[in-house]
């Protein structure tokens, strides 16, 4: 499969992301605003979604959101029980989600709908006769307002079963903008420019990258991107489905590939050790505090992390600025993930939130509040709070089937999304130990070759 001229457009508006934040963008934009006027019984603006009364009605939904996400989902929520008369419950969620969810069923008490962040949960969800069809008025807007890729993600053996909501772009990498500019450094557009940039960055008194190592997946995403980008989107499909194993050569060449990052300590803020004691928050936040003299100077994340910066005192487009993955091999990699709302229980109430998470007047309201990218392709991107923003979404609809979704979040869920088990922690020993090459790679195909036959 050849990465199609869509695709190449699409990482070309990526690039344009970094010319973006030279416009100063913040994330204000008069969001409270435009919330209000999103709300109420859609008088100020017409619904493009029709959902039944249901007075009296109690529905859960649980997710692993905290903090700024779970307040912003919220707001979604909130609009559905104006519309609806239901009154809607959030219940926080722990990973794996699939052993929280097992939990709560096996007690009796399901939450009515889970937003479930992986692919290979869903399939579980399914395999373990937790999850419910979607509806018909769900799976008309899923077909009016989705490309068929975020359709398929949400489909097993081609029944509907998942709702796609939120998405991620998970191909930037974030920098202070400060930093830079005291080492004259620029984006860099390759990965070997990226390697001269970080030394550069070094040579000015200041660690270059901050890992989040404490928290695996960050490390499955250093992976998968330089993956895509180097063996590409055919070999990308198959090792997602384990047609090829981890001991292939294209996986030895991506962990080579990464080594020459991870095997440099002092690229790393607190080396390998301080890395994996540091969470993906604190990664985020220790880039972009300190004035010009931060822990480090980039941090590779989505587009999530704007919500993580909104928490300290850096303006997105001015103190932090943003460029796309460097390309390994001929282009840049465009890799998302996303979370998809799945019914437990078969009711008119949980089939209605779902329809209303299909929806664009959903998408909207967490659109207007920012860190958030929708797969909505029928949500006006106006919504987004910032230029910087509305460019990532932009992208990723436009990447429209061609988008490849996080390859960890497809696995089964031990070898994909389990803290301490599978590819999280094979990973977090290739980061201390990045010359043992082969042996993350024999370890890899070990736990894939018992998950995926599990």
């Amino acid at each position: 499969m050849r990465r199609s001229a869509r695709m190449r457009r699409a990482a070309l508006v990526f690039t344009a992301i970094g010319a973006l934040a030279l416009t100063g963008c913040s994330d204000d934009g008069g969001k409270e605003k435009k919330a209000g006027e999103g709300s109420g019984a859609g008088k100020e603006s017409p619904s493009s979604v029709t959902l039944p009364k249901l007075d009296g009605e109690k529905i859960s939904v649980a997710a692993v959101w905290t903090g700024p996400e779970q307040a912003n989902f919220t707001k979604v929520l909130k609009e559905f029980e104006k519309r609806t008369g239901a009154t809607v419950s959030f219940v926080p969620a722990q990973d794996p989600i699939v052993n929280f969810l097992g939990t709560k069923i096996a007690g009796g008490q399901p939450p009515d709908v889970a937003m479930i962040p992986q692919v290979g949960a869903i399939q579980q969800a399914v395999a373990k006769k937790w999850a419910k069809p979607v509806g018909a008025e769900a799976k008309a807007q899923l077909s009016k307002n989705y490309a068929k890729v975020w359709q398929d993600l949400g489909a097993v053996d081609g029944t509907q079963y998942g709702v796609y909501f939120k998405a991620a772009n998970k191909s930037l990498i974030w920098y202070n903008a400060k930093a830079f500019e005291n080492a004259g450094a620029s984006e860099p557009k390759t990965w070997k420019d990226f390697l001269a940039t970080a030394e550069t960055v070094s040579a000015s008194g200041v660690t270059p990258v901050s890992v989040g190592g404490a928290d695996g997946w960050t490390l499955t995403d250093w992976f998968e991107n330089i993956y895509l980008s180097q063996a590409g989107p055919e070999k990308y499909d198959q090792l997602a489905k384990h047609e090829i194993k981890w001991t292939d050569p294209s996986v030895k060449d991506a962990l080579t590939t990464l080594a020459e990052l991870f095997g440099k300590p002092n690229l790393i803020t607190g080396g390998a050790d301080g890395a994996l004691q540091t969470e993906f928050p604190a990664s985020v936040t220790q880039t972009f505090t300190g004035g010009d003299q931060p822990k480090g100077a980039m941090v590779f994340e989505g587009d999530f992390v704007s919500v993580n910066i909104a928490q300290t005192e850096a303006k997105v487009g001015t103190d932090a600025k943003v460029f796309p993955f460097p390309a390994v091999g001929a282009d840049s990699p465009v890799v998302t993930g996303g979370d998809a709302a799945v019914a437990l229980k078969d009711s008119k109430g949980a089939q209605a939130l779902l329809t209303w998470l299909a929806s664009q007047d959903a998408a909207k309201i967490w659109a207007e509040a920012g860190g958030f990218i929708s797969p909505n392709k029928a949500l006006d991107t106006a919504a987004y709070p910032n230029d910087v923003q509305r460019t990532m979404a932009e992208a990723l609809i436009d990447a429209g089937d061609d988008v490849r979704f996080d390859m960890s979040d497809q696995a089964p869920q031990s070898f994909g999304g389990t803290p301490g088990k599978g590819e999280w922690k094979t990973l977090q020993d290739f980061l201390k130990n990045p010359k043992d090459i082969a042996g993350t790679q024999a370890k890899l195909e070990s736990d894939a070759a018992k998950a995926y036959t599990s």
